[in-house]
Formats: structure tokens, sequence, C-alpha cells
């Protein structure tokens, strides 16, 4: 089957000086796994260098189309939709005029959707959406505005995959009819995250706790920090956000700075910054728990990578965490915007070796086989062919 990923601001190419995002690692690793189930995979994404060649090839034979719509530069994303029907029509005249029609495309992210959506009317191609995130409805201006896009997509396209339950639900609450959704969860790559290999370094007298992600309000590492006040002498490494050269004039890490401060446990608390995903590994096994603890609906990496590495998790019990971590087998969950409960879950296990082991063996084993990249290629390649079919189908009525 040929499919067309549209991951417009979501390069699958590792940078050589960038930290690689989660959307970044999803669309990367999903295109390597169909690759390798014999699918026909090509990426097109927005052309934000203008040294990037036109085509690029992955291993796997996965191919990256840089696409001309906008400035050949890294742009703010509210800039970015004003670029999408150049986009839309770019990919419109790449399907009609060569020999590469995809049998189906697969967007990611709400603005890859507008120019999947819009090129796909007008050469017969079913589409599939995936928003990773959707907009909180109760945001004024463009938070309402994204709202009113999502809905719209959601209601024009073949299906949306949705990666948990929550996030299903919270899609039918904006008016996405449930007719058009499935679940799917996103993977892990088992090979590159596991427990065996080196660790980054650390004090092995300090129990380590790690957390992961974007610095933005939401991850709830506010409330990791916080939580430390009742975790004595283990220590909070924050990996995410900017290098660390640039980590110093981050309003973000400013205000985990200025919360650690506030605690007292400024000399426990790290920030790292955001580090290449070759090396992440090291850094999951250099910790003793793994700490999520975001407060919107989302599917949340970052802990399957952990798991993956051998780590128990320690999570709110929202969106993907209700999934991934099994309460009382590969982890603990807890209320969110509660660092006290947090701080007491973190504190019994880090107390109990016993507990760790075994939780970190369920959850090596929970990540192994329910969120391997293949089974998660091989569930989308069921939800293409099945859109791929109906279209087909409803144009041999039509004839």
């Amino acid at each position: 089957m040929r499919i067309a990923m549209i991951s417009e601001q979501a390069s699958p190419l590792p940078a050589s000086d960038a930290p690689a995002g989660a959307q970044q690692r999803h669309v990367a690793e999903l295109s390597a796994a169909l690759a390798e189930l014999g699918h026909d995979v090509r990426v097109y994404t927005r052309r934000d260098d203008p040294d990037l060649p036109a085509i690029a090839t992955l291993a796997g034979g996965v191919r990256v189309l840089h696409v001309p719509a906008g400035p050949a530069q890294v742009l703010p994303e509210n800039e970015l939709p004003r670029h999408m029907a150049d986009f839309a029509q770019w990919l419109r005249t790449e399907w009609r005029d060569t020999d590469w029609l995809p049998d189906v495309a697969h967007a990611h992210y709400w603005t890859s959707g507008l120019a999947a959506i819009t090129a796909s009317r007008q050469v017969g191609v079913p589409v599939v959406q995936s928003f990773h995130e959707i907009a909180t409805g109760a945001q004024p201006g463009p938070g309402a505005s994204r709202t009113g896009y999502e809905r719209a997509l959601g209601r024009a396209v073949d299906r949306v995959v949705a990666q948990s339950q929550d996030e299903l639900r919270g899609l039918i609450r904006i008016g996405v009819p449930r007719s058009r959704l499935a679940v799917v969860p996103g993977g892990v790559d088992s090979d590159h995250f596991t427990p065996d290999g080196p660790a980054a370094e650390r004090d092995p007298e300090r129990p380590r706790i790690l957390s992961v992600g974007r610095l933005v309000e939401r991850k709830g590492f506010g409330d990791v920090i916080e939580a430390m006040r009742y975790v004595p002498g283990a220590e909070c490494v924050v990996v995410g956000g900017p290098p660390a050269r640039e980590l110093a004039a981050d309003p973000q890490a400013e205000k985990l700075r200025a919360i650690a401060e506030r605690c007292q446990v400024a000399d426990r608390v790290r920030l790292v910054g955001g580090v290449r995903a070759t090396d992440m590994p090291r850094w999951y096994r250099s910790a003793d728990l793994f700490v999520a603890a975001p407060w919107q609906e989302q599917f949340e990496l970052a802990p399957l990578e952990a798991m993956a590495c051998g780590v128990p998790v320690v999570g709110t019990a929202i969106g993907g965490l209700n999934e991934t971590v099994v309460d009382g087998l590969t982890g603990d969950l807890v209320p969110t915007r509660d660092p006290r409960a947090l701080g007491g879950a973190l504190r019994r296990l880090v107390n109990d070796k016993v507990r760790r082991f075994a939780y970190a063996t369920a959850a090596l084993d929970r990540a192994r086989q329910a969120y391997s990249w293949k089974r998660v290629a091989s569930q989308l390649g069921s939800v293409y062919s099945a859109v791929a079919g109906r279209r087909t189908n409803e144009a041999e009525a039509v004839a």
C-alpha cells in the first residue's frame, strides 16, 4: 500500500544539533515500521531550511519530501496555518503529475490535516487524521479557532485515530462523530530503548527521579518539583526544553527554578535541557523512577520509553497514562494537580526496592508486548485498508 505521511511541522529526519520532539519520533518510527511491513511510505514535511534536499531517504526506503510552503525557515506555530494552502497545492500537483498516487494520506497534527484534506479532495485520496493533542475548548482567541478547525477536520476526514480512550472522549466532546474514530496507541522502539547499555552519570547514594518532556505548563513539571518536598534525599532530573546552552534564557525554565527555590529543593532539582533521541536511553537507565504529571489529555511517549528501559512510572491518572501504566503493576497513578499525592507515591517507591523491581519487570514486558511499533503499524495498516477499501467501493458504485 502507498502511504503518504503529512507531517508539515515535524520532520522525521534526525537533526544534527537539536533534540527530537515526540511527534517527530512518532512519525519517523511509525514510517519505518510500516515500511518494514512492506508498505511504500513517503513523508511530506515543510521545507524550513534552504539547504535541505528536495528528497531524502531514511533507513528502510522511506522517502522524505520537503514541500516549499512559506519561507524556508523555522516559523512560530501560529504562522503555519496561512501556508497550508500552498502546501496543499504542492501536494495536489505532486500527486497528479507523478506516477505516485497514495492509497491513503495520514495527517499528523491539525495543521497537516488542513493541507491533507484540501489536497485529497482534488485527487480522491482518503485521509486519516492524528491530532496528537487537541486544543482545550475553553481557550480564547487562537485556541477556540483551533478547536473549530479540529472539529471540522474530524467530520471531514475518513477516520480519526486517537491514541487513548481519553483522547477519544475529548474528540467526541468537540463534535467528532464516534463512527469516524479509532483508537491506536503510539509505540516505542524497544530495540533502541532497552535496560541494557550505558547510563548517564549519577550519585549512586542519591535516588534519581527522572521527568522528560517539553517545558510547558500543562506537562506538570511544577507539580513534580513541588512533590520533591515529600521525597527527602532524592534528586529530580528534568530532561527537555531547549538545549542546555539556551536554558538560562528560557522563561519556562526560569519559572521551574523559581518553584524549586520557593520549595527549598533547588539543590535537588536539575534541569538538563533537551537532548538528542540517541542519548535518551542513557538518561532513562540512570533513573530509579520515572514521573509524568501532565494535567491535560494527551498521549505521553516518554513513559513508554522509560518502561522499555525497565524503569517504573509514577504518573497522573489522565490521558494515555491511564492505559500505558497499569496502576499497582507497572507503576502508580495519582490525581492530577496534587503534588502531595505525587510526592507520597514517589517516596513510597523510592523506599521500596522490592516493589520497584517488580514494577520494572512488568513495565518492561508491557512496553515490549503491547506497544511495539510492529503491532502499532499493523493496527494502523488495518485502518488504512478499511478507508481505502471504502473509497474504492464508493467509486465503483458511482461508476
